[in-house]
Formats: C-alpha cells, sequence, structure tokens
C-alpha cells in the first residue's frame, strides 16, 4: 500500500492533469511501483526505467561514462542527468531520477555514508535537486526517499497554486 504522501501527490498531479516519469536506481523501481498503487496512477503515471547498474546508466539513458567515473554512479551530478535524458525518452510533465547508497559496497565514504539519497525534479522551467541522509534498513531508506519525492511533488503543485 502507497504512503498517505504518495497517494496525496497522485491525487495532485491527477487534479492538475499532470503526467510523472521516474529513472531509478537505489529506489529499483519501487518509486514507480508505490505510484502504481495509487487509485489515480493511470491519469498519472507514465512508468519508468530501472538502472541500478551505472553500465544502465550508460547504456540506457546515455550518462557517459567519465561523468560516472568523475562523480560516482551515485551523485547529485550523474541523477541530474538522469533526469534529463529521461525527459527524452519519456513524454511526462514531471520528471524524476533517484541515486543513492541503500547498502555498503557502493561509493560511501564519510561524506556520503549510506542512506545518503540523491533526487533530481524537473518540472517545466524548474530544476531541483537535493541530497539528504535517511536511516535504517535498505527498505525504510527507500521509503523515505518514496516520500521525499512525494512531499516534493506535492511542493510543486503548491507552487502552481499560487502562481493562478
Amino acid at each position: 500500500m502507497p504512503s498517505n504522501l504518495v497517494l496525496e501527490s497522485c491525487k495532485t498531479l491527477a487534479d492538475n492533469n499532470l503526467t510523472i516519469t521516474f529513472a531509478e536506481s537505489a529506489t529499483a523501481g519501487s518509486l514507480c511501483a508505490a505510484y502504481a498503487m495509487a487509485p489515480e496512477s493511470g491519469k498519472v503515471l507514465k512508468g519508468g526505467i530501472v538502472c541500478y547498474d551505472a553500465i544502465l546508466k550508460e547504456h540506457i539513458l546515455r550518462i557517459p561514462p567519465g561523468l560516472i567515473r568523475k562523480y560516482t554512479p551515485e551523485s547529485a551530478e550523474v541523477t541530474e542527468q538522469l533526469c534529463r535524458k529521461l525527459k527524452k525518452l519519456i513524454n511526462a510533465e514531471v520528471y524524476v531520477a533517484v541515486t543513492g547508497l541503500t547498502t555498503p559496497g557502493g561509493s560511501e565514504t564519510r561524506e556520503k555514508p549510506v542512506g545518503t539519497m540523491f533526487i533530481h525534479m524537473l518540472w517545466e522551467e524548474k530544476s531541483i535537486g537535493l541530497r539528504e541522509v535517511y536511516r535504517g534498513n535498505p527498505e525504510e531508506i527507500i521509503n523515505q526517499a518514496i516520500d521525499r519525492v512525494a512531499r516534493m511533488t506535492l511542493d510543486l503543485m503548491r507552487d502552481l497554486k499560487k502562481k493562478n
């Protein structure tokens, strides 16, 4: 069952006739699955691409290998590029990319511990990136990231209401 934030996000997207699509690394399809379980999913969800391994980021979304080597697959820079490349593949209004570290064995460091998640969202002229560190097991980290994406979409919708 999706969280209340995801349900509210889907309803708000549907109420505003907006669609959403995802490029997921660390969340491995969980974000798309959460949105798919909302009653409005047929109106808002375009789908998503799971690119957990760096080679998929390179081959499917055409992220330059040099960018991945320079910044690591789990970085703000790669996440933003995933979002921008997603926009070229799938037609939607809201684009979201997520990378991060839910388990040891990736690019974790003292400055980027396990639990670090990168989210990037594109909508109209807005480009919003964030880095947050969550605590818990992999499922808890992923669920916190999903709720953060839902909050980001709700914040965008509030901005839309203010404009109109």
